[in-house]
């Protein structure tokens, strides 16, 4: 199982400054190279300050100029926000830029307020979402692409310049049905249980493995991504106070999520969560190392082939950066190959 670190921008304070914030997820993801993780994971939102990354194409180039292994994720890019004429020449020089090391992550968008605000609601972004999600692919694959459709009509067009190679493209998906159905169109698949329970989490990677095993040797490159949040604490104390800041940060992920959108300026209004904070400790990976080993092996035997870790909902950079490096040390190591022994990453 490979580890990634998803370096999601949260954005409490506005006098931090989000010069600050992005220098932050920079040196976590140089941490990350440095130790051998084998990627880092961005979001693309818009308008609030939590998973705060108005450019990820251009941000991902910036990660590839100051690392030298890691591969880079767009977890995800939300399609119905873009033209994909246009998006499809960004992301082949994204590409090139990074060396190759990027992977497309793509979804039809999760919050309301920003989808509203950007003119695409999500009671129609889904229909958006897998033409643009068609249209790029053959814009990507084919010359002289003409189309007739719902929300694209263009004449005979080739994007330029051409891909250097197959830009591997991951579903966000969620529901075990809809991840069987995006697995055996080809795709690599991001997930996470939220609150699901166990159960839930292998109803899930099953769904995925049935689309694969389907594909036979077509599939055999695909992967699943599990998302949780993750975090070493050193001792109870610790991860109690971890645990609360982190329901603390669902408070405004609830409110764009699943609530009523309130956002003031920018900044996304918390409210109280429908859960306990036990049940929010339910759901997450905030634990001593022993503890997240144990944790983390039964997503290694259940099948998950890349586990990504998201650390940002509020702790000081210097106990993320902590965090990091004692997780590569005392933890990874019972997951994956040596890291220094990795060579220089591409996913093709």
């Amino acid at each position: 199982m490979d580890f990634s670190i998803q370096l999601s921008a949260y954005y409490p304070d506005k006098s931090y400054g989000g010069e600050r914030v992005y220098q932050d997820m920079l040196e976590q993801a140089r941490c990350a190279d440095e130790l051998g993780y084998e990627s880092v994971a961005i979001t693309e939102h818009h308008l609030i300050n939590i998973l705060m990354m108005p450019a990820p194409l251009q941000f991902a180039v910036k990660i590839a100029s100051q690392t030298r292994n890691i591969k880079i994720i767009t977890a995800v890019c939300v399609l119905p926000l873009h033209d994909m004429r246009v998006l499809a020449g960004e992301l082949v020089c994204a590409d090139i830029f990074t060396d190759s090391r990027l992977m497309l992550g793509v979804g039809r968008g999760a919050f309301g307020f920003e989808m509203d605000r950007l003119g695409v609601p999500l009671d129609t972004s889904r229909e958006k979402f897998d033409e643009s999600l068609d249209v790029l692919q053959a814009l990507l694959t084919e010359e002289e692409v003409s189309w007739d459709g719902k929300y694209y009509q263009f004449e005979p067009l080739t994007i330029m310049p051409r891909p250097v190679s197959d830009i591997p493209i991951m579903m966000a998906v969620l529901v075990p049905e809809a991840i069987y159905h995006c697995t055996r169109r080809g795709f690599h698949i991001q997930t996470t249980p939220l609150s699901g329970d166990h159960q839930h989490m292998l109803d899930q990677v099953n769904a995925f493995n049935r689309g694969k095993e389907e594909l036979g040797e077509a599939g055999a490159h695909q992967t699943l991504s599990l998302s949780r949040v993750t975090f070493l604490s050193h001792d109870d104390a610790d991860r109690k106070r971890k645990i609360q800041m982190a329901h603390d940060y669902y408070g405004r992920f609830d409110n764009v999520f699943s609530g009523p959108g309130i956002v003031e300026s920018g900044m996304i209004k918390p409210l109280a969560r429908k859960m306990t904070v036990e049940q929010t400790a339910a759901n997450l990976t905030i634990c001593t190392a022993s503890e997240m080993i144990d944790k983390l092996a039964a997503y290694a035997e259940a099948g998950v082939d890349r586990f990504v870790m998201n650390i940002n909902f509020g702790v000081e950079q210097s106990q993320i950066l902590e965090s990091i490096q004692c997780f590569a040390e005392q933890v990874m190591p019972h997951f994956t190959d040596p890291p220094v022994s990795r060579a220089k990453a591409s996913w093709r």
